[in-house]
């Protein structure tokens, strides 16, 4: 007599041998890890993969090790600390959240979802993962990962983004009582290393014999609306050099790329902290191309001098060439100073 296992008893069995090692993890079965080091992990990790934020996880848990510590910390530190992981607004939210946290909760990550949902940038499957990793209750954990593995297994018809609803709803009928936490990231582990987007290893796979789409392709799965090609923008970015120092300005707080350091440039800036007019343009020195999330961009640089008494508001600062490396630009102007050092001799 055949017995019927349960799809999350599988993949539990699956996991407890083949879990990755990540450091933010405690292994299978475990004492939960640190609530803090959960709710960081999954803030970077959001539209993020692991190995770009490993070193960055790295970096921030040796600088700030508890939510304490990273709530005292100045904004400008942390901003910089984040340049190059992209989308910023999560580290605007990070120290929101975290100060959130020192204030209104004596500095304890609260262990509910209900409770996890009202700290800033924490969204709902933010707070499930929160709540079934670090505090091991039972949550429904839907990412990209669990999408395309559920996706897959049902072989659900409706497209994405259409089909989240039913994709949680079928999450809730294999998410067990118990482990939870360790159901979730198994469930994100066998979409990073076996069911993966393009050629997903079916023979290998703990749950072939459950898998619905095993039947057809599974790789067409999850289904998805035609895309809809990107708007393209363009703008201006302005290099202004003098004494071995380039001009950087921060940015307004609210808004694309708030509150981190720049050069000078018309990208979705209302009010500039430099008077454009109150330098040459110069010589086009080249364009650099960059894909924001919404929107395609195309930076053209430009090479400016200050003219006699130049209006350089307090947000602008100088800053050396040589050290350009350690001023914490987002990916967008790391990419536009790239460009002119290798046109500049300091």
């Amino acid at each position: 007599m055949s017995v019927d296992i349960p799809i999350s008893a599988k993949l539990l069995r699956w996991y407890d041998a083949h879990a990755r090692d990540l450091p933010w993890r405690s292994p299978p079965g475990s004492s939960p890890p640190d609530p803090y080091r959960v709710w960081l992990s999954e803030i970077m990790l959001q539209q993020t993969t692991v190995g770009a934020v490993k070193p960055y996880f790295a970096k921030f848990t040796a600088r700030w090790p508890t939510v304490d510590r990273l709530a005292a910390a100045d904004d400008a530190d942390v901003m910089a600390a984040w340049a190059g992981l992209g989308y910023y607004a999560r580290a605007r939210n990070l120290l929101a959240c975290a100060r959130a946290i020192v204030a209104g909760h004596g500095g304890v990550f609260p262990a509910n979802e209900g409770d996890l949902r009202t700290l800033p940038g924490v969204g709902t499957y933010t707070a499930a993962a929160i709540a079934a990793i670090a505090f091991h209750q039972r949550a429904v954990v839907v990412d990209g990962n669990v999408e395309r593995v559920v996706s897959r297994l049902f072989a659900v018809e409706t497209a994405l983004p259409s089909s989240k609803p039913e994709l949680w709803r079928l999450t809730d009928t294999v998410t067990p009582e118990t482990r939870a936490g360790d159901f979730a990231q198994a469930m994100m582990d066998l979409g990073s290393t076996i069911c993966t987007p393009r050629h997903p290893s079916c023979l290998i796979c703990p749950l072939q014999t459950d898998c619905l789409a095993t039947r057809n392709d599974p790789a067409s799965y999850p289904r998805r609306a035609a895309k809809v090609a990107k708007p393209e923008r363009s703008a201006t970015a302005f290099w202004i050099e003098r004494d071995g120092q380039v001009l950087l300005i921060r940015r307004p707080q609210s808004g694309l790329l708030g509150g981190m350091r720049a050069f000078p440039s018309t990208l979705e800036t209302k009010a500039a902290s430099v008077d454009q007019a109150s330098f040459h343009q110069g010589e086009p020195a080249g364009e650099i191309v960059h894909v924001f999330t919404h929107f395609r961009l195309t930076l053209s640089i430009r090479i400016g001098t200050p003219e006699t008494g130049c209006n350089i508001s307090t947000d602008g600062e100088w800053w050396p060439i040589d050290l350009l490396e350690e001023a914490g630009l987002p990916s967008v102007f790391a990419k536009v100073a790239t460009v002119m050092m290798e046109k500049v001799t300091i």
